[in-house]
């Protein structure tokens, strides 16, 4: 892409993933905005925007890593320092979107906590969001301003695709990823399965059934994050335990907390595919038979039409 075609739009980006940010400027031809962003020694936030924005649009590119709150925050100063210097819009990218998963009440007395997360980003001021695979569609909801709500389904389409697996089944974890992994399944010209999941506490699930055909068959488990491991793990064991063949796992946001690594390492995925909503660590790159989409040329393109006043839903007819 041309950087001269952008001479009224700048790209900044938190600290959060500084390297998406990069991977993003360099597939629009373009550098990142120069931003000042550091933490005083009582530990609150400062962010600081180094050039003029007058009169242009500004897209923010900062994702909820494992640090949700000071990720926010930081967000929340950027934005606001965006205002007072007059762009003329204000796009937020949050390729992972946290605390998607506390989008209503479980149980007496709960917060939900992905509605308050949108009532603070809109009380800060913005135009609109771009994100990705949303733990629940109805988020977007919440947000009175337009959601670009993106996916990294091509990726995965893209990816396995390529591989011709034969007799494959593409299993949904539980049923309110029944959805997304029929997507995938009709793309991929595979069945579909789906796993019956119940969580006796938080980060703990058990996979008490699997619905639909995976005996001698190739299974491929998505689903929009995997965390602590738990229910993927569960999975699998429960896919095995129905004698399936090779197993695969592909995942949009790759949380990878507490003992998720060590539990995929030691599992019996043949591939685990992820892409990088979330900054890989060191640690998770360790893992053998892993596979990192990136997801920056979406991200790019996204920007670009939205500059461009062109359509988003085309990219994933």
């Amino acid at each position: 892409m041309n950087g001269h075609h952008f001479s009224k739009m700048k790209l900044f980006c938190g600290s959060s993933h500084q390297e998406l940010g990069t991977k993003v400027a360099n597939e629009l031809g373009i550098k990142l905005g120069k931003v000042q962003l550091s933490t005083f020694s009582c530990g609150e936030l400062y962010a600081r925007i180094e050039e003029t924005i007058r009169g242009k649009e500004a897209f923010i590119l900062q994702t909820i890593t494992q640090e949700p709150n000071n990720d926010y925050m930081e967000l929340f100063l950027m934005i606001d320092a965006l205002k007072r210097s007059s762009a003329s819009k204000i796009h937020v990218i949050i390729p992972h979107f946290g605390y998607a998963r506390q989008d209503k009440k479980s149980a007496p007395r709960e917060p939900i906590s992905s509605r308050l997360i949108s009532d603070l980003l809109s009380a800060v001021g913005f135009n609109r969001l771009i994100t990705m695979d949303l733990h629940s569609d109805q988020i977007q909801g919440f947000f009175n301003q337009p959601v670009d709500h993106l996916t990294a389904l091509p990726l995965f389409i893209d990816h396995f695709s390529k591989k011709n697996i034969s007799d494959l089944v593409v299993v949904a974890p539980d049923t309110g990823r029944a959805k997304f992994a029929k997507r995938l399944a009709d793309k991929l010209h595979a069945s579909l399965a789906v796993m019956h999941k119940t969580r006796p506490n938080h980060n703990q699930a058990e996979i008490t059934n699997v619905i639909g055909d995976v005996e001698g068959k190739n299974v491929l488990i998505v689903d929009d994050m995997v965390d602590t491991g738990g229910s993927v793990i569960s999975g699998i064991k429960a896919l095995k335990e129905f004698n399936c063949k090779d197993a695969y796992l592909a995942t949009t946001h790759a949380v990878f907390s507490g003992p998720c690594i060590d539990r995929l390492k030691n599992s019996d995925f043949k591939e685990i595919v992820i892409t990088d909503t979330i900054p890989p660590s060191e640690k998770i790159k360790t893992i053998e038979n892993l596979s990192i989409l990136s997801t920056a040329k979406t991200f790019a393109e996204t920007i670009k039409r939205n500059y461009e006043n062109k359509s988003i839903s085309s990219l994933f007819a």
